[in-house]
């Protein structure tokens, strides 16, 4: 007898992967005043999160204002996103209070994130994202994690988070009361 699944298996396990209901939500928000290029950074971490099989949701824009940042992340929790990206306020500006804004929010903090997005960034030189001040934690059932906001930030911010990230889901749906 094979056991190996003929191609209609396959199919019907990729719909079923591909189904909106069963895949993972995420938000985008991009943190800053002006919307330069900000849109691009947008559509990049939309285009990886759905390549990793995650439903963006929307992707937002949050003034860089601390409070405004924290009602994004508080009504992303609310709402029950698994994961929400922040981009861009992580730096050492005194507009930059992105991680004062996640930090009210998280229960519990990952550090060990937070120091892979650092390390992974020197490593290839991306400097905002080396000496980013940006959180990574859970809130709820949600995780929440902060990225700078240049390309290469982005691009090897999300290769280093996402599969320490769906881990992180995994271990709170394990334990999520129905």
């Amino acid at each position: 007898m094979d056991n190996e699944p003929d191609a209609g298996t396959l199919a019907q396990v990729e719909q079923l992967l591909r189904d909106e209901d069963l895949r993972r939500r995420a938000l985008v928000v991009l943190v800053g005043d002006h919307p330069r290029a900000d849109d691009r950074a947008g559509a990049l971490v939309a285009e990886l999160l759905d390549e990793d099989g995650l439903k963006v949701d929307a992707v937002i824009r949050a003034p860089a204002e601390k409070t405004r940042v924290r009602q994004a992340l508080e009504t992303a929790v609310v709402g029950g996103a698994d994961l929400v990206v922040t981009v861009g306020g992580v730096g050492v500006g005194p507009r930059d209070r992105v991680p004062e804004a996640t930090e009210k929010v998280l229960d519990r903090r990952l550090c060990g994130i937070e120091e892979a997005v650092r390390a992974s960034g020197l490593a290839v030189g991306a400097a905002d994202a080396g000496l980013s001040r940006g959180l990574a934690g859970v809130s709820g059932s949600t995780v929440i994690v902060n990225l700078a906001d240049s390309r290469a930030a982005i691009r090897d911010g999300m290769a280093t988070v996402l599969p320490l990230v769906h881990h992180v889901i995994s271990d709170l749906g394990r334990w999520r009361v129905q």
